[in-house]
């Protein structure tokens, strides 16, 4: 028999009293302020200090890709557009602008931007729009923190073809190898390709510098390869196996970068759990894949049983933070490729998805209370949390009740930031939410990418709906519901 779902929409919860009952129905401990502060008062206002640079309020934008960069590497109109946003938006952290590749062979997509000597200069002049507008609007710019995302895109690369894996992996996954047609070791890398690797990393580091960043991510979430260094408990040689060596590949990269970039400030981006992937089931509801035995594949997660967190070694991996004087942290989950429900919560999935398994606000809570737990076990780290992108019209509420109460340092917007960006100013200011502009998650920017259009919010965001691509989505998604 197919189990009926019931799972109310965000926006029917009208009052505090709809949010809050909902929450007890669905039995979450996920705590929200009733009432909203702005100005000074706002905890969300307060600002942050950063080992002496202070970041002028507790909002951050999180990396946010659009599949529309040239062929070779360079912003298009439509990302220097999504970047001139994040300077309005009004957040005074911007982690990473979004992923940028490090190498060719890295990139997630043909169109994914990447930093090389030719595109270099392309890159300082997106950092220059995003600080030139975020001048313009709010007159100071001596309190916001912006940085560049580095990235490999390993198991998941599709350098030259959007529809082409063109893997490169550090072990092989008995559920991840099949699930993506990887049937060879031809893949993985060697420990002389990663040396090699950990130096572009180091490069890219160098040229963010000097294009003007702040600071540098060194990805370590969502299935790319540095997340999968940290679940590398297979291979053998210098990168995998014990702790040490999984991390091998951070600690040189930290190492090259203090070397060749002194004064450059480093953060992490991090999948602090992971579960078992997820396929579609008969009711094309989530369900997880088969495997025997214990599941050692999986960071922050329990090996006899792979749909439980264990935040045992990613407390380690900041233990290790710590000791690298790595005080920028943000937390993330999972894969947007095997299990986006428990990484990107949201009602409606894109494409290649499945219905969610759960109501999106258990995902939501999961995210944020094991953030609260690192955050506690770490006060001295600059946390940054995500998901809060599918509570919608109560993000502010939930987002000033985890800064206000000490559980994160920055909220985290993502999704959100395609339909709305200026929905920090709002809040901060104390204005109405604009609501026609809150995104839904109804996920049509994953869903473009997954099939070669650019990524960015067709139902809400006026450039978006009059883009050529917009008819060509449309299309997709009739033919996709007729199948």
């Amino acid at each position: 028999m197919t189990q009926q779902y019931n799972f109310r929409r965000i926006a029917s919860l009208k009052m505090a009293d709809d949010f809050s009952e909902y929450l007890v129905q669905l039995n979450l401990d996920l705590g929200f302020d009733r009432e909203l502060l702005a100005g000074e008062q706002s905890p969300l206002a307060q600002p942050y200090d950063l080992d002496g640079f202070t970041i002028g309020n507790r909002f951050s934008i999180l990396p946010m890709e659009g599949w529309d960069g040239s062929p070779d590497g360079h912003p298009s109109e439509l990302t220097t557009l999504r970047w001139q946003h994040f300077g309005e938006s009004g957040a005074k952290l911007i982690w990473g602008g979004e992923a940028v590749a490090v190498r060719h062979d890295g990139r997630a997509n043909p169109n994914q931007l990447r930093l090389n000597e030719d595109t270099a200069d392309a890159l300082a002049q997106l950092h220059e729009t995003l600080v030139k507008a975020h001048q313009q609007r709010y007159g100071q710019t001596d309190d916001l923190l912006v940085g560049l995302q580095l990235t490999h895109s390993g198991r998941f690369a599709r350098p030259n073809s959007k529809t082409k894996l063109e893997p490169r992996i550090l072990y092989r996954h008995p559920v991840l190898d099949r699930k993506f047609g990887i049937d060879s070791d031809d893949a993985v890398f060697t420990d002389a390709e990663i040396e090699t690797l950990i130096e572009d990393f180091v490069t890219a580091a160098v040229r963010a510098q000097k294009a003007g960043y702040k600071f540098v991510d060194i990805k370590h979430c969502h299935g790319y390869l540095g997340h999968e260094f940290l679940s590398a408990r297979t291979r053998p040689g210098n990168y995998g196996g014990s702790f040490e060596n999984r991390t091998r590949f951070l600690r040189e990269i930290v190492a090259g970068i203090r070397r060749d970039a002194p004064g450059l400030l480093i953060g992490v981006r991090l999948s602090a759990f992971d579960f078992i992937p997820y396929r579609k089931g008969d009711d094309q509801r989530g369900v997880p894949e088969q495997f025997e035995g214990e599941y050692n594949f999986a960071f922050g997660a329990n090996p006899a049983n792979p749909l439980e967190i264990d935040l045992t070694e990613t407390y380690q991996f900041m233990e290790l933070l710590s000791e690298l004087n790595i005080k920028l942290v943000c937390i993330s989950s999972g894969s947007p490729y095997y299990i986006p429900h428990i990484q990107r919560p949201a009602l409606f999935p894109p494409s290649d998805g499945y219905l969610p398994p759960e109501d999106p606000l258990v995902g939501v809570t999961r995210l944020l209370n094991a953030t609260t737990e690192i955050k506690a076990h770490y006060p001295q780290l600059a946390i940054v949390g995500t998901g809060y992108s599918y509570l919608q019209e109560w993000l502010p509420n939930v987002a000033q009740f985890f800064v206000r109460t000490g559980k994160v340092d920055f909220a985290g917007l993502g999704r959100m930031v395609l339909s709305y960006h200026d929905l920090p100013d709002d809040v901060l200011q104390g204005r109405p939410l604009q609501t026609k502009r809150v995104c839904r998650t109804f996920s049509d920017c994953t869903t473009a990418p997954r099939n070669g259009l650019v990524s960015g919010c067709y139902p809400l965001d006026p450039v978006y709906k009059s883009h050529p691509q917009a008819e060509q989505l449309k299309a997709l998604k009739q033919a996709l519901k007729n199948a």
